[in-house]
């Protein structure tokens, strides 16, 4: 993997976090109301598993997944990127909607390649 600093580290961390913990409340919510969850659980599930991985290859964490489940989370993870894209390019520049895509999809990217170094 990549070496990147600290910072990136640390931001990319705490995006992920985010991220797991707006999915989860998303799911909490959307089962609630009896809505149809599979999407945002199958998301929730991925940002989870590639948050661990990104912890455990940064040294701060166990990982323990099999090859499918790292297979699906990778997939899962890349399928999402293209709106992450579209909404940093429709964001104004210098806004906080952009800086946090920007750092959404950095940690994304960082969370796929250390899930594909595991399939190696």
């Amino acid at each position: 993997m990549k070496s990147v600093s600290q910072e990136v580290q640390d931001l990319s961390i705490k995006s992920l976090e985010s991220t797991f913990n707006k999915l989860s409340n998303a799911y909490k919510s959307m089962t609630e109301k009896g809505s149809n969850t599979t999407l945002v659980k199958k998301r929730r599930n991925a940002v989870k598993i590639g948050l661990e991985s990104l912890k455990d290859a940064w040294n701060r964490g166990d990982f323990f997944y099999d090859e499918e489940i790292i297979l699906t989370s990778k997939d899962i993870l890349q399928g999402v990127i293209p709106s992450i894209e579209k909404q940093i390019v429709k964001a104004k520049e210098g806004s906080s909607q952009k800086t946090l895509n920007e750092r959404r999809l950095t940690a994304l990217k960082l969370a796929i390649e250390s899930l594909e170094n595991r399939l190696e």
